[in-house]
């Protein structure tokens, strides 16, 4: 079959006997990380190390190191970051706020790019309102589209010029919710004119990011009947109408959100058109479901992934620039 469309999480500080088997078998597109599977840098190096030597290549290994409450790596042996909220409001002059940006996700590259992690589950384009639910909140570059697509971009320039990828999420936009979707299924019922107005358009901005992350809420304006990670309506709209062909991966396949079995969930996910599936709760058992649904990486998903790690900088070509640039 080759590499298969999914990204996995795993259980602990370092690999089981179990998951090596399954992640040779399985030989998933990447890997992500969440607290669980983090102690020390050494650590984490070895275990980045372990994951892409199971597979045989350099796979990519993804993490949320947003800043604020959505940050993995953690003090005392990593800075804690502020949020993007904290960037977009501190009272200073919007050419000092670019300044700031990109000095924190400059950073949080190296941070990364230090034990083996090449791509950020970020930045969040979601324009949170005012009677949402908190889950985006403070994890967003202000409250204005128009501000937002700037600072993020900003973020998204950093991130690659360390060579760390940036994931632009929430396709098409979280910020409406009015539940969390780790918890239970949210309904948008706005219409195609205020997403059009609000919404969208950070996301069409930064339609040229290398990746991107689904969401899953129903936007009934789109299709009433799915979420957009499992609907082919909203793919298209993702794909056409905003303009975005990086490689389109689920948000997380455990999340509440989903109901069913996991190969569903997962099938129906690429079926819609998803490029990848994601599933990060590490359990072994649904992570072989969801490899039954999962499939290859074949055609154009193919090509967009490669066009995204083709921006993969190697770590020793980053240390070189940053001297440079130190003098």
């Amino acid at each position: 079959m080759g590499v298969s469309a999914a990204i996995y999480g795993l259980a602990g500080l370092e690999l089981t006997a179990a998951e090596r088997d399954f992640f040779r078998d399985a030989d998933p597109w990447g890997f992500i990380l969440f607290a669980r599977n983090i102690d020390n840098p050494d650590q984490v190096r070895a275990l980045t190390a372990s994951l892409r030597d199971v597979v045989g290549r350099d796979a990519p290994v993804l993490i949320d190191q947003e800043g604020g409450r959505v940050q993995r790596m953690r003090a005392p042996f990593w800075a804690e970051w502020p949020p993007m909220r904290d960037l977009a409001e501190d009272p200073m002059d919007e050419i000092a706020r670019m300044d700031r940006i990109r000095a924190q996700y400059t950073a949080i590259a190296d941070e990364l790019r230090d034990v083996g992690v090449d791509v950020n589950c970020a930045p969040v384009l979601d324009v949170p309102q005012p009677n949402a639910h908190p889950i985006i909140g403070d994890r967003a570059f202000g409250s204005a589209p128009a501000d937002i697509a700037l600072r993020a971009r900003e973020c998204m320039a950093a991130l690659l010029e360390g060579g760390v990828l940036p994931v632009i999420k929430h396709l098409p936009g979280h910020g409406r919710a009015l539940a969390d979707s780790h918890e239970a299924l949210p309904r948008v019922n706005a219409s195609m004119e205020d997403l059009r107005a609000c919404d969208f358009l950070p996301f069409l901005s930064l339609r040229d990011a290398p990746l991107g992350m689904t969401a899953h809420i129903v936007y009934e304006a789109i299709d009433p009947e799915s979420c957009a990670t499992l609907s082919a309506p909203a793919i298209r709209l993702i794909r056409e109408e905003l303009g975005f062909d990086g490689l389109l991966m689920t948000d997380d396949l455990s999340m509440h959100a989903l109901e069913g079995p996991y190969y569903a969930r997962a099938s129906r996910a690429l079926a819609a058109g998803c490029d990848v599936v994601l599933h990060c709760n590490g359990d072994l058992t649904e992570m072989t479901e969801v490899a039954a649904g999962a499939g290859g990486l074949t055609g154009v998903a193919a090509r967009r992934a490669d066009r995204a790690l083709s921006l993969r900088k190697p770590r020793g070509e980053v240390q070189q620039l940053r001297e440079v640039v130190n003098g």
